[in-house]
């Protein structure tokens, strides 16, 4: 599942190509996870004024209203000048006077969703519950710490939830959590002040580093060039059940939360 590293990548791949552009047609194929939320040909002759990201979400910003685009389980976005003709899982198009911009989706969980604002009902139901920025200034130490202190939920299923801090998908809440040396079955409340301070960090900057190296690419993630990201090819824990820890050489364990794998390290991860 693409997550905050992914989006982001694929953000900086075509937002400066697409901002100016002006909407010339718009290309619906099977239905998303979500309705458009309007008429289709309302959108030709807006112009796009930019791209930003809110959580996993790409909000993609005209002169009347904001599109919202969500890549779901397995979506990929491409903009090029020269699209060729859509296929079985290409489901929507956005044809601009400098190129397409296409979603590619096999299991269509993936959607765009058209507001008229950020603040709209459509738009808030979508970004209303959202955590804190966590590559932004908005991502405050004493806030972080605030919203673990109040929960009783194991820190590694928080961290997923995006509450209290968005971006943290399966892959970065493992490596985050070896780096700050703390268990992931750990309730959050439990967590003292000093690991607090080396998980906020380390949230930083493996998500920091993870957008770097263009993501992760475990299946088909690629951004809106074509091109894989390398993230995995540096973890840590993650994926490396059995193996030894690069720090102590105990073999990394691999346990189920929420249906979700979980890799960790026994000896230098403590509850």
């Amino acid at each position: 599942m693409p997550e905050l590293p992914e989006v982001e990548v694929t953000r900086r791949s075509f937002a400066t190509a697409i901002a100016g552009a002006r909407i010339e047609a718009v290309m619906m194929g099977k239905p998303l996870r979500w309705p458009l939320g309007c008429d289709p040909q309302l959108l030709g002759g807006q112009q796009v004024v930019g791209l930003r990201r809110r959580g996993k979400y790409l909000l993609l910003d005209m002169n009347q209203g904001v599109l919202l685009l969500h890549l779901g389980m397995s979506g990929s976005l491409r903009f090029a000048a020269d699209m060729p003709e859509a296929g079985v899982h290409d489901h929507f198009d956005l044809v601009t006077d400098r190129g397409t911009l296409r979603l590619h989706d096999p299991r269509r969980f993936g959607a765009v969703v058209y507001a008229p604002s950020e603040n709209s009902p459509a738009a808030a139901k979508l970004l209303g519950g959202l955590g804190m920025e966590p590559l932004s200034e908005e991502f405050l130490l004493p806030t972080f710490q605030a919203g673990l202190k109040k929960s009783r939920m194991p820190i590694k299923q928080l961290l997923l939830a995006g509450r209290v801090v968005v971006g943290v998908g399966n892959i970065y809440a493992s490596e985050v959590l070896f780096l700050s040396g703390i268990r992931p079955t750990t309730v959050a409340s439990r967590i003292g002040p000093a690991r607090v301070h080396k998980l906020h960090q380390a949230i930083r900057s493996v998500l920091a580093r993870a957008v770097e190296m263009g993501g992760s690419t475990l299946r088909d993630f690629s951004n809106a060039e074509g091109m894989a990201g390398h993230f995995q090819t540096a973890a840590n824990v993650y994926g490396r059940d059995g193996q030894p820890c690069h720090v102590c050489g105990t073999a990394i364990e691999l346990i189920r939360q929420g249906q979700r794998s979980t890799y960790f390290c026994r000896q230098c991860q403590r509850p």
